[in-house]
This record gives C-alpha cells, structure tokens and sequence, in this order.
C-alpha cells in the first residue's frame, strides 16, 4: 500500500479511488444493455458520486455526518469465481463478475485504510465506505445467485 504522510494525501487517494470507481461503473454501464444492470450501474454511479462528495466534504471541513457502521452479510460468492476481462461484448454473467469482484477490492481497500488511519474520524470514515463496498459487494452477489446460478 502506498505510504501517506498527511491525512489529506490519504483523503486525496480515497476520493480518487471514488472517482475511478465512478469511471468504472459508467464504463459498464456504457457497455451493457441488459436493463437490469443500467439501474444498477446507475444507482451504483450515484453512491459513488456520495462517497466521493462525503470525502471531500470531510477533507474540507474535518467533520463526518449520517454515517451509521452496520454489519453487511458477505455469501462470499465472488471468493470462488474466477477474475474475467472487460470487454465490450460481455454478457450479463461477466458484468456480475467484474463488478463483484471490483467491489470486493474497494472493500479490503478501504479496510486497509481504516486500519492504518490514525485519526478516528478517517478510522470511521474508512469503515463506513468499507461497510458501503460490502453493500454492493452483496447485492451484485445476490443477483449472481438469483439470476445466474440458479439458471446453470
């Protein structure tokens, strides 16, 4: 993991991590036709843009507020499939793929953070965002499980 000398190096990596969670979803999004998975995306984009606007919000003025730490159910799905490439013909099963296991990245990514934060404020900031990677880590599990699995 990269070495932070300030909390606003960190925050700065944080809200950038945000923005290219941002490009990646519209990027899938961009790519997909299947209905379903334009309002995920969708949806996903908007919560990102949140992360992103709470980031810079807590970088400016050194305050958090509305942020509730709740434990998330992980069906750890996505610790048994394979990683697979974007490409722009991918159907339905690769697009659940690519996006849980982005998610799950930003979730160890963001619970690294928390752990080598010094402030409280950035420890709770971290978790939260971790907690909201889980989130989306989950629901993309869930129509994996729904959508996919059962179908083979």
């Amino acid at each position: 993991m990269e070495k932070f000398n300030s909390t606003d190096q960190v925050l700065d990596f944080a809200i950038n991590a945000e923005q290219e969670a941002i490009n990646f979803y519209s990027n899938l999004y961009n790519r997909t036709n299947n209905e379903n998975m334009k309002l995920a995306y969708r949806e996903f984009i908007l919560e990102e843009k949140s992360h992103k606007d709470k980031l810079q919000k807590l970088k400016a003025d050194g305050t958090l507020s509305g942020i509730e730490l709740k434990k998330v159910t992980d069906l750890k799905i996505s610790d048994y499939i394979v990683e697979q490439q974007i490409h722009d013909n991918m159907d339905y099963q690769e697009s659940l793929v690519v996006a849980m296991l982005k998610e799950k990245a930003a979730y160890k990514l963001y619970t690294d953070l928390a752990e080598i934060s010094d402030s409280e404020e950035l420890k709770k900031m971290f978790k939260y965002l971790a907690l909201e990677e889980a989130k989306h880590k989950l629901k993309f599990e869930i129509e994996y499980d729904d959508n996919v699995m059962q179908e083979n």
